[in-house]
C-alpha cells in the first residue's frame, strides 16, 4: 500500500495483492521508520469499519498514526466490484478541505 500526500490531498494506493489482503483481513497497516528511535515512526492503515456509518472514507488522525477508515458496506462493494476510486472529504482547519483517495493501483508493476 503507497501513501501519497500532496497539497491537501491524502491518497492511499492498493496493489492487487493489498486488496486481496485487505478484502480479507478488513485491515492493512505500515510502518514506515522515520529515525533511529523505535518511535521515530508513522503509521497509516486502510481498516474495513463495521461499526461507521457514512458512504465516505473517513480519516483518524493521532500523532504518529493515519488511519483511513471504510464504513463495512462501501469496503465491501468496492472491493468486490470494478469501481476504482473512493473518495472523501474532511474540513481541516482554516476553512480548507483534505481530499481523502482510496484507489485499486491495479496495472501497477512495482
Amino acid at each position: 500500500m503507497k501513501l501519497r500526500l500532496e497539497d491537501n490531498t491524502l491518497r492511499l494506493r492498493l496493489s492487487a495483492a493489498d486488496l486481496t489482503e485487505f478484502s480479507r483481513a478488513g485491515r492493512l497497516e505500515t510502518v514506515l521508520l522515520l529515525g533511529l528511535a523505535a518511535t521515530d515512526t508513522l503509521t497509516y492503515a486502510l481498516v474495513r469499519a463495521a461499526d461507521l456509518a457514512g458512504s465516505e472514507p473517513q480519516l483518524i488522525y493521532a500523532p504518529g498514526h493515519i488511519t483511513i477508515a471504510l464504513p463495512a458496506p462501501l469496503a465491501d462493494a468496492w472491493t468486490s466490484t470494478e469501481t476504482i476510486s473512493l473518495r472523501g472529504q474532511l474540513p481541516v482547519a482554516g476553512n480548507q478541505v483534505l481530499h481523502i483517495l482510496v484507489e485499486k493501483d491495479l496495472d501497477c508493476k512495482h
